[in-house]
């Protein structure tokens, strides 16, 4: 049976950046109210696949499970707006990519019974380096991406948790196989419907089998320095921003979403 993992809130700013530097993610409880959990599931159960947006979509009569993983949420519904900076995780992200940071991808995940482990992996390693070399404290390598993800139920074993190894950020690998760092076993996030956790691309992670009856509702959304590409597939200019939605954006919003000053390389 796995560890849950020790989610520790932080009150300050300071404290979040730290916990990203130091254990690669950051916890935020209750991020959603209850109210808002529920809208949530509701606006993401509304949504339907597009396959040039690379969209994935099965039935259990497909693949043995359910599953929807909906690319750019922001786009089909103006509802989903507002998660892309909710209070707390937005200061988060502007804090360690910087003030003219972006989002890079928005990703509703519904995943029904029957869902299989995912392998352990690191969602991408910016910079390999050797171990001794990576896990020493005087090396400090800029968190590059950072996903928030957003639970929207009561996480438990069987309904497939998200598992983490706790500092394998700081390995400078991805797990090649590996089930475990510096002797530290991966560690299942049992937490909350509201729950939110940003974590930085580099930590070892991965969707675990769905045992239950219950379908997992999971809202990722993706943080980046501005310096890193946007993923709203279809490429070639395919792809369009919804005239109306936009049109509704704040100003954070916009620049989120890719509306920035003139810079380098521009």
């Amino acid at each position: 049976m796995r560890e849950p993992l020790e989610l520790k809130a932080y009150d300050t700013l300071e404290g979040r950046v730290r916990a990203i530097e130091e254990d690669g993610f950051a916890y935020f409880p209750a991020a959603l109210s209850a109210d808002e959990v529920s809208a949530l599931r509701d606006a993401m159960r509304r949504l339907e696949p597009i396959p040039e947006s690379f969209d994935g979509y099965h039935t259990a009569e497909d693949r043995g499970f359910f599953q929807a993983h909906i690319n750019n949420a922001f786009n089909r519904d103006r509802f989903f707006l507002d998660y892309l900076d909710r209070p707390g995780v937005i200061e988060l992200a502007e804090a360690v990519h910087g003030a003219d940071c972006h989002v890079i991808g928005m990703t509703s995940w519904l995943t029904g019974p029957g869902r299989p482990d995912q392998t352990l992996h690191a969602d991408w390693l910016p910079v390999p380096l050797p171990e001794d070399v990576a896990s020493d404290p005087r090396v400090k390598v800029p968190a590059f991406i950072t996903t928030a993800h957003f639970y929207l139920d009561d996480m438990t074993e069987e309904l497939g948790p998200t598992t983490f190894v706790p500092g394998s950020h700081r390995s400078g690998r991805s797990p090649n196989g590996d089930t475990q760092w510096l002797g530290q076993s991966e560690q299942s996030i049992l937490c909350k419907a509201g729950d939110a956790v940003s974590f930085r691309s580099e930590v070892w992670h991965r969707g675990t089998a769905n045992v239950s009856d219950d379908t997992r509702h999971l809202l990722q959304v993706h943080y980046a320095h501005r310096m890193i590409t946007q993923k709203y597939p279809p490429y070639l200019n395919r792809f369009q921003f919804d005239e109306t939605i936009l049109a509704e954006a704040s100003p954070r919003q916009r620049r989120l979403l890719g509306d920035h000053r003139s810079g380098a390389y521009d």
